[in-house]
């Protein structure tokens, strides 16, 4: 199964984890002791982050790190960032909206 970024950041254990791991390599035992699930449940997690591009597992001697790729999170930006433009533009409206009906009760006003 194909997985996109947008799955991998619809759960909140996967956001915690790509918190944890955002600003410095940890090891699978270090991003596991943080949640009261087991290390296999933890592990499933970020193994989807990694099919999902978002994380890297490198084995370091005996232990396996954990390196966020948080570029892949670019994707989530650039598509709030088209409905974001959308609800600007909506609001700029509404606010020129607002304003002229504002004037015309200010005129009406002044002629009573």
């Amino acid at each position: 199964m194909r997985r996109d970024v947008f799955q991998a950041i619809a759960d909140p254990t996967r956001r915690e984890i790509l918190g944890m791991i955002a600003h410095k390599s940890l090891n699978i035992n270090a991003v596991s002791e943080n949640f009261d699930v087991s290390r296999a449940a933890i592990y499933k997690h970020m193994k989807i982050l990694a099919e999902c591009g978002l994380l890297e597992i490198k084995q370091q001697g005996r232990e396996r790190f954990c390196e966020g790729r948080l570029e892949k999170l670019n994707e989530v930006s650039d598509w709030v960032e088209q409905y974001r433009q959308f609800w600007e533009a909506r609001f700029d409206s509404l606010d020129n909206y607002l304003k002229e009906l504002q004037s015309k009760k200010k005129k009406h006003g002044k002629k009573k």
